[in-house]
């Protein structure tokens, strides 16, 4: 699906505790300060039933299947691009999001183990063409992430993994974004100031782009 011009899609990625969200603000202040409109979202979630269903798969108590979990995050996501991303692309508005579809190649493909080819044939039928504009990829080590989440919060079922599946979400990653120039890979153990230096360098080339 093409974009009209004017729309942009960004989505931020990484592994739990690479520390993504605190550059949304960030973001949304640099489109401010230029008057770039602009929507701000997560996945799962950003719709009433994405957050619905979002709570049911964060929930330590859920036990749901490996392919029913695959099949939610793509329910979620659905009733995301129809009932606010491809409407904002459509009039021209940027569309910032907190995870899209490469968390669940590395959630579910990587760390779960869902075969990379079904989860693509779900891409293709609910985003028919669809992809991010340019994707942030927050990276660091486990130990890293382990010790920005400790003790900050209650973790979810996802945090809650043990080392190895954390792992292999961050290969996941790492491989996708080896492989589409899209991603922007962050060395996120820098400072918060030197991650928006580099930030604010790729929006700028993006809002430049015809």
């Amino acid at each position: 699906m093409a974009k009209p011009h004017g729309g942009r899609f960004i989505t931020l990625e990484g592994i739990d505790g690479a520390g993504k969200s605190t550059h949304l603000g960030f973001i949304r202040d640099w489109l401010q300060a230029r008057d770039i409109a602009a929507e701000f979202t997560r996945e799962p979630g950003g719709t009433p039933l994405g957050e619905q269903i979002r709570s049911v798969l964060l929930a330590v108590d859920t036990q749901v299947s490996l392919e029913a979990e695959t099949l939610l995050m793509f329910a979620s996501r659905q009733q995301l691009l129809s009932s606010l991303i491809r409407p904002a692309l459509a009039a021209g508005r940027w569309v910032v999001s907190d995870r899209f579809t490469d968390s669940t190649f590395a959630f579910q493909g990587g760390g779960r183990g869902v075969p990379m080819a079904r989860i693509a044939q779900l891409e293709d039928w609910v985003q028919q063409g669809l992809q991010p504009d340019l994707t942030f990829l927050f990276d660091v080590p486990l130990e890293v992430a382990s010790q920005r989440m400790a003790g900050s919060r209650q973790l979810d079922r996802f945090e809650q993994e043990k080392a190895d599946f954390h792992q292999r979400v961050r290969e996941a990653y790492l491989q996708r974004a080896a492989a589409d120039q899209r991603f922007c890979i962050l060395d996120a153990t820098r400072s918060i100031a030197q991650l928006q230096q580099d930030i604010a360098v790729q929006l700028a080339g993006l809002a430049e782009r015809d």
